[in-house]
Order: C-alpha cells, then sequence, then structure tokens
C-alpha cells in the first residue's frame, strides 16, 4: 500500500495536467502564470476545508457540517465587524478559528460519548448552524459597504505576488504534512482508521481521536468562514450552500478512503486542485453550467470506484499485526 499511494497522486497529478493541456489547446491565457494563480487563490479555501475533512474520514467518520460551520462563523465575525469595526484582524482569526473549534467540539462530543453516527450527527448539527445563522441575522446579508477595508482587505493582500488566502493554504498543507507524518496524533488518526480495535490494545483512546478530529476540521471551517467572507465581502444565510460535498468530493477524488485509515495530505491537495481547475476551466471553454455539474458528478464516481476496488486488495490497517497478535494470545 506504502506503494500504492504516490502512484495514485502521481496519477491525479498527471490527470491536472493533461486537463490544464487540453485547456491551454482551446484557451491558451488558462496557463499564464497570474491565471494559475487565480485558480490556486479559488481553490484554497477548498484545499483548508479538504484538509480538515480528511482528519475526520481517517478516523472512519465524516463531517457534513463543515459548509454549515463556515456560514455561521462567517456571519458572526461579520456582524462582530460591523459592530466593532476597530477590532484587529488578530483577534478576528481567533474568533473564527474558536468558534468553529467549539463547533467541531459538540459534532466530536456527540459521536464519542454518545456514539451516534457520525453522519447523523453533523447532519443534524449542519441544519442547525444554518438556522443560528438566520436567528442572529433575521435573515439579513451583511454587505462589503458596512465591512471596514482591513477586514476585506486582509485576505486579498498579497505577498511575494501570492494573496494572504493561497499563503494561509500553503501553510495549513505544510503544517497538516508535519501533524499527519511527524507527531503522535497523526499516527494515531491512521491507527484508529485502519483498525479501531488494534488501536485501543495499543492505548489509543478512539473516541478522544475522533473527537480531536472534529475540533480541527471545525477550526478550519471556522477559519474559513472568516476568509470567504472577507474576500467575497458579504454574508448571508445559504453562503456556501452544499460546498460540503464538495469538500467530500476533493477528499475521495485525492484517494482518501471513506472506510478510514486510507490517504496522504498530498492525495486531499490534489483531489481539491482537480476539482479547482475542473470548476475553473469549464467556463472558459464554454462548457454548459448543465454539462459542467455532468462532468464534475462522473469525476467523482471515477474515483469513488476506483478507491473502492484499490480498497478490496489491501488498506493501511497499520496495527493489523498488534491485533493479530493480541487475538492469538491465550
Amino acid at each position: 500500500m506504502t506503494r500504492l499511494i504516490p502512484v495514485r497522486e502521481t496519477i491525479l497529478a498527471a490527470a491536472i495536467l493533461v486537463l490544464i493541456v487540453l485547456i491551454a489547446s482551446r484557451f491558451s491565457g488558462f496557463v499564464a502564470p497570474s491565471n494559475l494563480a487565480n485558480v490556486f487563490n479559488d481553490t484554497a479555501p477548498l484545499i483548508i476545508l479538504a484538509l480538515g475533512q480528511m482528519v475526520v474520514i481517517l478516523t472512519r467518520c465524516i463531517d457534513l457540517s463543515v459548509a454549515a460551520n463556515l456560514a455561521l462563523t462567517g456571519m458572526a465575525v461579520a456582524m462582530i465587524n460591523v459592530a466593532m469595526p476597530g477590532l484587529p484582524i488578530p483577534v478576528i482569526i481567533v474568533i473564527a478559528l474558536s468558534m468553529g473549534a467549539v463547533m467541531g467540539a459538540i459534532n466530536g462530543i456527540l459521536v464519542w460519548k454518545l456514539a451516534i453516527p457520525p453522519i447523523v450527527v453533523t447532519l443534524g448539527t449542519m441544519t442547525i448552524f444554518r438556522g443560528i445563522i438566520f436567528l442572529i441575522s433575521d435573515g439579513k446579508w451583511v454587505n462589503s459597504h458596512e465591512m471596514s477595508p482591513a477586514f476585506t482587505g486582509f485576505p486579498r493582500a498579497e505577498i511575494l505576488g501570492l494573496p494572504v488566502l493561497s499563503w494561509i493554504a500553503i501553510v495549513c498543507v505544510i503544517g497538516f504534512a508535519v501533524m499527519m507524518s511527524r507527531t503522535p496524533l497523526g499516527r494515531s488518526i491512521f491507527a484508529v482508521g485502519g483498525n479501531p480495535h488494534a488501536a485501543v490494545y495499543t492505548g489509543i483512546n478512539v473516541g478522544k481521536t475522533q473527537f480531536a478530529a472534529f475540533v480541527i476540521s471545525g477550526a478550519l471551517a471556522g477559519l474559513t468562514g472568516y476568509l470567504w467572507v472577507s474576500r467575497f465581502a458579504v454574508a448571508y444565510v445559504d453562503i456556501a450552500g452544499g460546498f460540503e460535498l464538495e469538500v467530500v468530493a476533493a477528499c475521495v477524488i485525492g484517494g482518501i478512503s471513506i472506510a478510514g485509515g486510507v490517504g496522504t495530505v498530498g492525495g486531499a491537495v490534489l483531489g481539491a486542485i482537480f476539482l479547482g481547475v475542473v470548476k475553473n476551466a469549464l467556463p472558459v471553454v464554454n462548457i454548459s453550467p448543465f454539462w459542467q455539474l455532468a462532468i464534475s458528478g462522473s469525476a467523482i464516481l471515477i474515483a469513488v470506484a476506483f478507491n473502492a476496488r484499490a480498497g478490496r486488495t489491501k488498506g493501511r490497517i497499520i496495527l493489523k499485526s498488534a491485533e493479530t497478535s493480541t487475538e492469538g494470545a491465550p
């Protein structure tokens, strides 16, 4: 399996390159560095959310409330900015991260302590979060002229030619690569997803690990909520509606096994970039919006079928030997 994952990522990277070349044959301006930078910047929110979703899926759970978390946090920080326009941006970011983490913790506690299936929990909280947005905003929008210039300007400020939004995505990717490969939490996440029974034998608390995964996913959703609202300079009830499916699709396309325990940070990033390129390219080559949905859906189905076929052979059950030895013990 350690050989399969790089191969899967290589195939996906090659598919992205082929896609870009095909698009460039119809519209040469698509491969201009400035346009590719814009595509990456458009994809940055999806990359950040996909990283959080990857951690949750690796622990055999799923978080369908990320988009609602994003929307509620975005609306809340936008309203805070309107009430207190002088509040520093770092404070706004801390508030967004904290709000998102609390919403993720609610999901995690319900899954951990009450043993409710993650899909049921997050479907419920998704609806609750959307309802709270309506209650606190009374269904009204927060528009750009109500937000402070510092609030809307932060994700658009450029460093070395790239917007801050893109740099935040890059920092998240590096941080997750280190966390998943070099920390006990990263190894616990793989262990819980690979074989939760064996993980228990080694002293790993499965519920606590899943709780941590939901908190991480929620915190990233909260951060993305601020970045999304400030970048587009508008907040409303239905913001990022349905985006949670795109986040899950990015993970699946990137090779994150929906059965848990298998996946890489690189795969999640490539899956998000693949969807970002498709989303930006299809309008450029004048593909009908209806065909855009069909093409995106087909890509997701192919990725799921590929994952299911790969999963039938073997999985990344890194603690299988531990379980086997324990079961065989007298």
